[in-house]
């Protein structure tokens, strides 16, 4: 029987976890430095084992992947590349559902020798995105055509009866993760012209998405869309465009709190202070201020109305509360990540949705003929259940790590799933699964 060591318990391991365990040919071991964290998904599971491991510590981790057949990471991505690095010393594969970094690449050589496969981005965004895409771009060129324009969105958000903050939101992954991307930047193609956008306009440059089937979002770019081209080996493409979608009033509200230097990561002392006194002075206020005062203060450094919805969702999430800041030393991002955490809490109750819609140019140069083609997944989440978040995120991972196991995969190297050997099991069994199912139009044009 194979052993698989599962580093991380957090929000989306569980599904995983599950089917790892209901599979009956792997005995999983659960590390975790909180270690009731892990105990509570393994349960009293015969091949189920959940132990405190602390990543930070070189020989714990090192013993913990030398005593295992395979090792997938759910730890924050900075932890995967020393993870790597053993998993080559001790001929292991290994899987992670996160991006992969410059240093991780740069392993590709040593994988290969090592005789070892490192898959990484196969989980909702990214994998199920790169998977799906790639099935209709093969597709395509089967029937000898090629993608001349390509737009990607995914986003996971309240299902509509559970939107029910001001935010439209609700955290159905990584907290710290969904705020750190007020740090980002974008980049991407528009008929042949490559799009920069820098920090400060980050959120400006959105637009709005008629989503089939459930209506109107906003979307803002993912980060580099650029290197895709050469990933998804797109030659002819002019359009590339990877986006996150939010629900309208998102990128409005995010603007403005990166104008005011809200998402900074350096460590401040906010000794003495309040909320309210925090938000006076990111205005350059010195002095007490009313909560009428703050308003009229933020209203005229961000050209806004006082009456203005955005300045009442700064009031909704805590910002103008004459209430001592907890705890004292932060950074800014930490200080918004403690007062939005409880806000924007996904109850047992709630359901979640990911929404995931793919749009394609095809043109085939014999026939002269160009079609649009349109790919919308929506996935929800079960009440007291599991999310769909956890359920499209770690099943691809689960999934391809028993394929792994079996052989069915035979490559070497670090990789992510835009190989039909890859992706096409990966679907089949998560279409099985979960029901995921793409609906697909092509519209002549």
């Amino acid at each position: 029987m194979k052993k698989v060591l599962l580093l991380g318990a957090g929000l989306v391991t569980r599904p995983l976890v599950h089917y790892l365990l209901e599979a009956g040919d792997v005995e999983l071991h659960v590390g975790s430095r909180t270690v009731s964290k892990a105990e509570a998904l393994v349960g009293r599971h015969p091949r189920g084992r959940a132990f405190a491991l602390n990543v930070d510590s070189a020989p714990e981790l090192e013993a913990a992947v030398a005593a295992s057949d395979l090792v997938i990471s759910l730890v924050p991505y900075t932890y995967h590349v020393a993870i790597a690095k053993h998993c080559i010393k001790h001929k292991r594969d290994m899987v992670t559902t996160s991006y992969v970094s410059p240093a991780m690449a740069a392993l590709d050589p040593a994988c290969r020798k090592a005789g070892i496969l490192i898959l990484n981005e196969i989980g909702l965004d990214p994998g199920i995105d790169h998977m799906s895409a790639m099935e209709i771009i093969h597709k395509v060129e089967k029937k000898g055509g090629r993608i001349t324009a390509f737009r990607s969105y995914c986003g996971g958000l309240p299902a509509p009866e559970a939107n029910d903050n001001p935010l439209g939101y609700k955290f159905s992954w990584s907290p710290r993760g969904v705020l750190m991307a007020g740090r980002n930047q974008g980049r991407y193609l528009q008929d042949g012209r490559l799009v920069e956008v820098p920090n400060a306009f980050y959120f400006a440059d959105h637009h709005i998405v008629d989503v089939p089937g459930l209506g109107h979002l906003e979307a803002y770019p993912n980060r580099d869309s650029v290197q895709y081209k050469a990933v998804y080996k797109l030659k002819h493409i002019k359009t590339l465009y990877r986006g996150t979608f939010r629900n309208l009033g998102w990128c409005d509200l995010l603007l403005k709190m990166v104008q005011l230097d809200m998402f900074r990561m350096d460590e401040e002392d906010f000794s003495g202070r309040t909320y309210r006194d925090y938000t006076c002075s990111l205005m350059g206020c010195s002095k007490k201020c009313t909560e009428e005062g703050v308003r009229k203060a933020l209203a005229e450094k961000l050209n806004l109305s006082t009456r203005h919805e955005i300045l009442d969702k700064f009031a909704w999430m805590g910002l103008l509360d004459d209430k001592a800041i907890a705890p004292a030393k932060s950074t800014r991002l930490d200080l918004l990540l403690g007062l939005l955490q409880p806000r924007l809490e996904l109850k047992p109750s709630d359901r979640d949705m990911c929404v995931m819609h793919h749009e394609f140019v095809a043109e085939y140069p014999k026939t002269k003929k160009k079609e649009k083609i349109t790919s919308t997944l929506l996935a929800f989440g079960d009440p007291h259940g599991d999310t769909s978040m956890a359920k499209t995120v770690s099943l691809p991972a689960a999934i391809a790590t028993r394929l792994m196991l079996k052989g069915k995969i035979k490559k070497t190297g670090v990789h992510i799933p835009v190989d039909p050997l890859i992706y096409q099991p990966v679907l089949r069994e998560m279409s099985r699964q979960v029901g995921l199912k793409f609906v697909e139009k092509t519209t002549k044009l």
